[in-house]
C-alpha cells in the first residue's frame, strides 16, 4: 500500500508560481504511476498531469500544458507539480494519486489518494 501526503498549497496572485509536493510512504513508490488531479467547488475531479513510474512519460491537461510541470524523485518518494503563470481558474483542491497498474486520466481508476491541498489564485 501507499500513503500520500500533499503539501505546498496556498494563496498566490494571478501570474505567480507555486510548487506542490506529494510525499509517499512505502518502499515500492517507484513502481507506481502518479497523477495530480484537482477539484473546484461544484465540479468533478479532473486530471491535471500524470507521470509514469519511471518518469519517462508525462501527460498534461490542455488547460495547464506549458504552464505546469510534473516530476518525481523516486529516491525521495516524492512527486511534484510546478505551477507557473497561475490563473484564477486554477483555484481548486489538488490531489495526488497513485496506481500500480493504471496510468490514464480517469480518477476513479486510481487506488490511492492524498488528502488534498488547497490552491487559491487571486485575480
Amino acid at each position: 500500500q501507499v500513503q500520500l501526503v500533499e503539501s505546498g498549497g496556498g494563496l498566490v496572485q494571478a501570474g505567480g508560481s507555486l510548487r506542490i509536493s506529494c510525499a509517499a510512504s512505502g518502499r515500492t513508490f517507484s513502481r507506481y504511476n502518479m497523477g495530480w488531479f484537482r477539484q473546484a467547488p461544484g465540479k468533478e475531479r479532473d486530471v491535471v498531469a500524470r507521470i509514469s513510474w519511471r518518469g519517462g512519460y508525462t501527460y498534461y491537461a490542455a488547460s495547464v500544458k506549458g504552464r505546469f510541470t510534473i516530476s518525481r524523485d523516486n529516491a525521495k518518494n516524492t512527486v511534484y507539480l510546478q505551477m507557473n503563470s497561475l490563473k484564477p481558474e486554477d483555484t481548486a483542491v489538488y490531489y495526488c494519486a497513485a496506481d500500480a497498474n493504471y496510468s490514464g486520466t480517469d480518477y476513479r481508476q486510481y487506488d490511492y489518494w492524498g488528502q488534498g491541498t488547497q490552491v487559491t489564485v487571486s485575480s
